[in-house]
């Protein structure tokens, strides 16, 4: 069994580096759908809702992935591949102010109108009610994933490292997305 999954990760190194764009849209869109599915079982979905998945899943190949390829790459590019203190605090700074509340808005609009189908007056509530409370949510968590993504782990891993937190962020968003609250147990 264990050389079935050395072989498998091996695979998938080697189509990271063949290609990279593709193969970190697959990885977003593969943890999205697990991560949603996780949701719906934690807020008492019965039946999974498939419809719902598949655009979780398309949110992730299409956006979530290649948008972070790109992020790393120009940060990168940006403060030229240094790993020091100070250049790190910068990524982690200029990411937190620029692409995390882009990130957060971005989603609870397409879980919103996309998702859900709800009517934008609803979702404009719902995210001037919400954002405030994800967004500080958002900077008392990834700061510090940030800094180890930039300071540790290679650019080539940042994006799936995010996707593989990004599973638990996921859960979180989904659960204060969600516009139809559930009824505690009693």
């Amino acid at each position: 069994m264990g050389s079935i999954a050395k072989k498998g990760f091996q695979q998938y190194l080697i189509q990271l580096q063949r290609h990279p764009l593709r193969t970190k849209a697959l990885t977003a869109g593969v943890l999205s759908a697990i991560s949603d599915i996780a949701s719906q079982k934690l807020t008492g979905i019965q039946k999974l809702q498939l419809r719902r998945l598949a655009l979780k899943v398309l949110f992730g190949v299409a956006y979530l992935g290649p948008f972070g390829h790109f992020l790393h790459l120009i940060l990168d590019k940006i403060f030229k591949g240094k790993k020091d203190n100070k250049t790190v605090a910068k990524k982690v700074l200029m990411e937190q102010l620029t692409s995390s509340p882009w990130n957060n808005l971005f989603f609870m609009l397409y879980y919103g109108l996309v998702v859900e189908g709800r009517p934008w007056m609803q979702v404009k509530s719902k995210i001037r009610k919400d954002f405030p409370t994800v967004q500080y949510t958002a900077w008392t968590f990834w700061p510090v994933l940030g800094w180890i993504n930039h300071q540790y782990v290679p650019l080539q891993f940042r994006v799936i490292f995010q996707s593989l937190v990004g599973f638990c962020w996921g859960i979180f968003l989904n659960l204060q997305a969600r516009s139809v609250k559930l009824p505690k147990a009693k």
